[in-house]
Order: C-alpha cells, then structure tokens, then sequence
C-alpha cells in the first residue's frame, strides 16, 4: 500500500469520525467547521511529502 493510499484512509477516517461525533456538519457553524478546514490541509501536506518521497525513490 502506497503511503498516499494510507493517508487518504486515515483522511477518510478522520472524516467520518468528525462528522459522527464531533459533529462538525451540523447546523451550528462555529470554531468547529475549522477542524475540518485544518484536517483537509493535514492531507494535502501528506500527499505532497507521500509524492515527493515517492519521486526520490524512484
């Protein structure tokens, strides 16, 4: 498994874990919807150093 497969699971992980309970999508907007902002820039961050692990590898 690639590490930019693992970190798009732990993403999708995460995801539902925030909307299940920490409710993040609710009605409410507030600090909260911020974690989720937050979570998305976490895995662009993964992506780019999986990819460019991935290039100095090869």
């Amino acid at each position: 498994m690639s590490k930019s497969t693992l970190a798009i699971l732990i993403y999708v992980a995460g995801l539902i874990f925030g909307a299940l309970v920490l409710n993040i999508w609710s009605a409410e907007t507030g600090p909260k919807a911020f974690i989720g902002i937050i979570w998305t820039a976490i895995l662009l961050i993964a992506l780019f150093y999986a990819d460019k692990n991935e290039k100095n590898i090869n």
